[in-house]
């Protein structure tokens, strides 16, 4: 959000980050990805951004930290498990394909209605990232 923040107003491409055709970079990214790996007694391998059906978004890869154990299949009690999920940001909002991002633009954001002037903006104007996007499981 403090990409986009920064960019309305000084960036004829801001209108880019609500429709998905900006690289999404969140340093937070890795951090929040080793905390859920941790909640499930596992290791973040690798984060890496990707793209899937045109939204930007991260694959994390992860390494449980206990083995199989015990299993019918022999050879098997001292292998991790490995797997990998990626999470996609899909936006929410839709407006005029036209808009011109140095006018003010409406946004329809699920029924929510966003009033973005880059003119007069102010970074706190913006509602929460929720509004915006959402994050989804795509793998």
């Amino acid at each position: 959000m403090d990409r986009l923040a920064a960019a309305v107003g000084k960036d004829d491409n801001w209108l880019g980050w609500l429709n998905g055709d900006q690289e999404a970079v969140g340093a937070g990214v890795g951090a929040a990805a080793q905390q859920l790996a941790a909640a499930n007694n596992s290791s973040l391998q690798g984060v890496q951004f990707v793209t899937r059906n045109g939204y930007p978004g991260y694959q994390a890869d992860i390494l449980t930290n206990y083995t199989v154990g015990r299993s019918i299949i022999p050879g098997t009690e001292g292998k991790h498990a490995k797997a990998h999920a990626v999470a996609v940001i899909q936006p929410r909002c839709d407006f005029d394909p036209a808009a011109d991002p140095k006018k003010p633009v409406e946004l329809d954001c699920g029924g929510e209605t966003v009033n973005i002037d880059p003119g007069d903006f102010n970074p706190d104007d913006l509602p929460d990232a929720s509004v915006l996007f959402s994050v989804h499981l795509a793998e």
